[in-house]
């Protein structure tokens, strides 16, 4: 069988839609093809186990999950993907492994579909076993033996007398479990056991020398121990040795599938002379009659059995040296080359200029053209000399002057404020010119427009001829748009005189009830609309009188001049 099935394409895909990228990367890695998991998929779920947002039960249920399944192949591989992420993933991945009650229970596995699958289901139940163990021995001693510091300062060696003895033998229960996979090199048929088999072989040889560190920290403190402990020590060395031939055994099937001789140790026995001793000093404590020996030859033997040991340390130390080297060279290959890819890909990108279609500068048949860049900022010039554009409000005279008296050109309506021009847009202050002061000084005494808000009301009062009847049509009045107010930085408003009120006089007829009250001006700036009278005219010219600030008052209310007062009735002719 070769090749991703039907299953496993219809499952990736359904993780597809639900969006779950760990499961269907799981799903990938334990696909039905005879095969090891594909590297690329177990270094993104390695990358998983590293990233803090993933969540681990999550990709371990995914894992269990696919150790239900009925075909072998699928079974092995989920076995595989969980050992890796044990080893090379995040210590986050085993310890959630070991708060679990229970991992695989796989002891029951067959596969029935062919003979391939009944001697490979063999080897599936052993490998489930020893990978319940590895997770057991974590839950037991806090940490990985195959990931613990080693050497003179390492963790077995620096390790109290009670530690040591309730350690060693959790040590020598993984061990067995790995040595229990029993396999030999004419079953190492498919890549599926192979990577199995590889991942067992790096187990074994950092499990050992945590074994042998052990061991050799068990025979430094041997002498100097109490009865008991001293029987608990000679039973862990008896086992030692023991393991010590099964795992060379263990390093011979290595050597003959082909892995290199440079990667395999060399194990060194220790003396069998150290072995009596031990079991006489054992002898001696317990009252037995024990030879003759010297403190001496007791310490000679036993400082050659620890050289041997701790000479077989060394080549474990190298072994896993060269090993973490090499996946560092892999590691640098690896970057090289997707240096060397990207230097490719940017060599076969044309060399583009950055050039806009709105840049000021642009070059064509070898000349330059420049077109003059437009200044947002710049207040726009007009080309007629009496009519002025909008401006910015905060562009204002300082020497601003709101008394001067306006003249109306045109349908424009000018004025000191501005006034609006025919949009209603709201247009700059300026100064009345003296050809304007000329012409307001030649109008009629009768015409001109006081500087207080009664005067401006009862000339209003006129304009609309109020009495007769009739009103004044003569100039066509547009509505101006909204009006706003401005003022320059020391513009300050203009307080209104005190003066008597003289009742206006329209056509003959006397109106004494339509003089309004006085109203006072705020102290603060003025807010509210500004009012314009109707045009005169002077001399077939029309003038404009003087705009008027009606000012909102939120207490004080004028009532309405032209509204009647109570008690007094008005008589038309």
């Amino acid at each position: 069988m070769s090749g991703q099935s039907l299953t496993d394409r219809i499952t990736a895909a359904q993780h597809s839609v639900t969006g779950s990228a760990v499961s269907k990367t799981v799903c990938k890695a334990t696909t039905h093809e005879v095969m090891g998991p594909k590297k690329k998929h177990l270094d993104y779920l390695i990358q998983c186990t590293n990233e803090m947002n993933v969540n681990i039960p999550q990709l371990a249920d995914s894992l269990f999950e696919r150790t239900t399944n009925s075909s072998w192949v699928v079974v092995f591989k989920s076995l595989i993907t969980t050992h890796h992420l044990m080893v090379y993933g995040n210590e986050r991945f085993i310890q959630y492994l070991a708060s679990r009650n229970t991992l695989f229970n796989l002891s029951n596995f067959l596969d029935k579909s062919g003979l391939q699958g009944y001697d490979m289901s063999t080897f599936i139940r052993r490998y489930s076993r020893y990978l319940n163990d590895k997770a057991v021995s974590y839950r037991q001693v806090a940490f990985d033996f195959t990931k613990v510091k080693r050497g003179a300062d390492g963790v077995m060696r620096t390790m109290n007398t009670e530690k040591l003895l309730k350690t060693v033998p959790i040590i020598q229960n993984q061990m067995d479990a790995l040595l229990d996979f029993n396999v030999n090199s004419n079953e190492l048929t498919n890549g599926v056991i192979n990577a199995a088999f590889m991942l067992l072989f790096k187990d074994a040889i950092r499990l050992f020398a945590a074994y042998n560190e052990g061991i050799i920290n068990l025979l430094e403190k041997y002498f100097d121990m109490k009865k008991n402990q001293c029987k608990e020590g000679l039973d862990i060395y008896k086992k030692f040795l023991t393991r010590m031939t099964r795992i060379s055994e263990f390093l011979k099937v290595a050597e003959q599938v082909g892995i290199d001789r440079g990667d395999i140790p060399d194990l060194s026995q220790a003396p069998s002379s150290l072995l009596d001793a031990l079991e006489q000093h054992l002898a001696s404590l317990e009252g037995k009659k024990i030879k003759d020996s010297t403190a001496a030859s007791r310490a000679t033997t036993l400082s050659n059995a620890v050289s041997s040991l701790a000479s077989t340390g060394l080549s474990l130390t190298k072994v896993d040296e060269r090993e973490k080297q090499a996946a560092l060279e892999e590691e640098q290959a690896r970057l090289k080359a997707l240096k060397e890819q990207r230097l490719k890909e940017l060599a076969k990108k044309p060399h583009t200029s950055l050039t806009t279609a709105a840049s000021p500068v642009s070059t064509a048949a070898g000349s330059i053209m420049t077109t003059p860049a437009i200044d947002i900022f710049s207040t726009p010039s007009s080309s007629n000399s009496t009519s002025k554009l909008p401006n910015d409000l905060l562009d204002l005279q300082p020497t601003f002057h709101p008394s001067v008296h306006p003249i109306s050109t045109g349908p424009q309506v000018g004025g000191t404020w501005g006034g609006f021009d025919e949009l209603g847009g709201l247009l700059k202050p300026t100064v009345t010119s003296q050809n304007q002061n000329l012409l307001i000084a030649k109008l009629p005494p009768n015409k001109l427009v006081s500087d207080d808000l009664d005067s401006s009301l009862a000339n209003l009062v006129g304009n609309l001829g109020i009495g007769n009847g009739t009103t004044k049509n003569d100039v066509n009045w547009t509505q101006p748009g909204e009006k706003k107010l401005t003022g320059g930085s020391n513009w300050q408003p203009k307080v209104a005189p005190t003066t008597a009120w003289n009742a206006p006089t329209i056509n003959g007829m006397h109106f004494p009830q339509y003089a309004p009250p006085v109203m006072a001006y705020p102290a603060t700036t003025p807010t509210g609309m500004m009012g314009y009278g109707m045009p005169t005219q002077v001399g077939g010219v029309p003038v404009m009188t003087q705009p008027t600030l009606i000012y909102s008052q939120p207490i004080m209310r004028p009532p309405n001049p032209f509204g009647p007062v109570s008690g007094a009735q008005i008589q038309f002719m």
